[in-house]
């Protein structure tokens, strides 16, 4: 990757006629614009590109009334900041003037606008995240973004703990940005200024971490960039409950994952690093303000007695209908992908796995059968509304679990009209 890339032929939706119109729009006149961030980071590397962010020279009010000339819908989302949000082709761009910081407390920042790109380039937190390219797809490196791109490496732009002060949430940006993109050893100087400054993560809203973590736990191995967050005392600040539990389980279930044609995961990794402890994870859940989705199911998972590869199915089957079973799927899944991290050297965690395996298949394909009896059966065989009812469905359910599900409507009733 030399000094003179460009993006031109790897990035397919350079081309489009809104991008190209939108980017001519705000270049007249003296002004300019170029793609930033992400956008050119992932096309030069050949990832998937999902966002496409313009840097501009045109304070925001021109922006607006540069795009809505051209056609385009212009929405202020963040117009304090600089940032406009342009609707073009059933698309939104972000578009933000160039800036620098004036004043920061670790959360957010007072900027002022600007027409300098060096000085938008170094406001940023790395240097491959300070990339532009121009509409022709020509790559403008400011910061030294494209060496590091090459070599993988993940690198603040001038000091770190600077732009770690500048705002906090950088300190799992640094991690999460390691565990996609980089490669060998992370930056010593970010590994030391996360560590000294890790105490200001507490500023940070739980919603901002979660979504960092998240996005760290998605990544396709996140399991070295784990251990030098430990290491820093990062994960334990932000995940207290990993503290004596251990991260060794990631490797075995990213390998797991990639065998088995898995996909990433980062509830299942989570779980995969904290204790099945439903009281713990009650707390977890709530700090971290989890949406009920996952907090559910990470309960399901911490709820639900740990798995016995040897387990009859019909006997599963009953655990699963009485039990959650989503929460016994995660739990085979992680003790699937530990038995086979043993079972290089070890006959007995070979069959393990087998047994496992097989559960977790048959889980996937259970479906919850119905209980066939209703109150309004009681009712018709003469029982009075109260207790006796809900009593008697409960006998009745238990008899018909016991049974292997095997016994039908009529038999239960039959059942239940000799209990009068």
């Amino acid at each position: 990757m030399s000094d003179r890339a460009s993006i031109a032929g790897r990035a397919k939706w350079l081309g489009d006629k809104d991008i190209q119109r939108l980017l001519a729009a705000l270049s007249a006149d003296g002004e300019e614009a170029r793609i930033a961030g992400g956008a050119v980071r992932n096309a030069l590397l050949g990832e998937t590109v999902s966002d496409i962010d313009i840097a501009t020279t045109n304070r925001p009010e021109e922006t607006t009334r540069r795009a809505e000339a051209a056609g385009f819908k212009a929405v202020p989302t963040g117009a304090e900041h600089g940032t406009i949000t342009v609707i073009a082709g059933g698309k939104p761009f972000e578009v933000t003037t160039l800036r620098a910081d004036v004043e920061t407390d670790g959360r957010r920042a007072k900027v002022r606008f600007g027409r300098d790109w060096k000085s938008d380039a170094e406001r940023r937190d790395f240097t491959i995240n300070a990339l532009y390219a121009e509409a022709d797809g020509t790559v403008i490196d400011l910061v030294g973004g494209l060496a590091d791109l090459e070599s993988r490496t993940l690198r603040f732009i001038g000091d770190a703990e600077a732009r770690i002060r500048e705002d906090y949430l950088r300190i799992l940006r640094f991690y999460r940005f390691f565990a996609w993109y980089g490669s060998g050893r992370p930056d010593a100087e970010g590994v030391k200024a996360s560590a000294r400054l890790k105490d200001g993560l507490d500023q940070l809203s739980a919603e901002r971490v979660w979504a960092e973590l998240k996005k760290l736990l998605s990544a396709p191995d996140p399991s070295r960039t784990l251990l030098w967050m430990r290491q820093a005392g990062v994960l334990t600040r932000i995940l207290p409950e990993s503290e004596k539990w251990g991260i060794d389980a990631i490797h075995g279930l990213v390998k797991t994952e990639r065998d088995l044609g898995w996909k990433p995961d980062p509830l299942l990794r989570l779980a995969a690093i904290v204790p099945p402890d439903a009281a713990r994870m009650a707390g977890l859940a709530e700090r971290l303000k989890f949406s009920k989705v996952e907090s559910e199911r990470l309960l399901q998972w911490a709820g639900a007695p740990a798995p016995v590869s040897t387990w009859a199915e019909g006997a599963f089957a009953k655990m699963l209908y009485r039990g959650e079973p989503k929460g016994f799927a995660d739990r085979l899944r992680l003790a699937l992908a530990s038995a086979r991290a043993r079972a290089v050297e070890d006959d007995k965690a070979l069959m393990e796995a087998g047994g496992f395996s097989r559960l977790l298949a048959f889980a996937e394909k259970w479906e919850r059968p119905d209980f066939p009896v209703k109150g309004a059966d009681l009712t018709a065989l003469g029982v009075t509304q109260g207790p006796k009812i809900g009593d008697t469905l409960r006998a009745l359910e238990t008899a018909w679990v016991d049974s292997g599900f095997a016994l039908d409507r009529d038999a239960l009733l039959k059942r239940a009209a000799g209990s009068f």
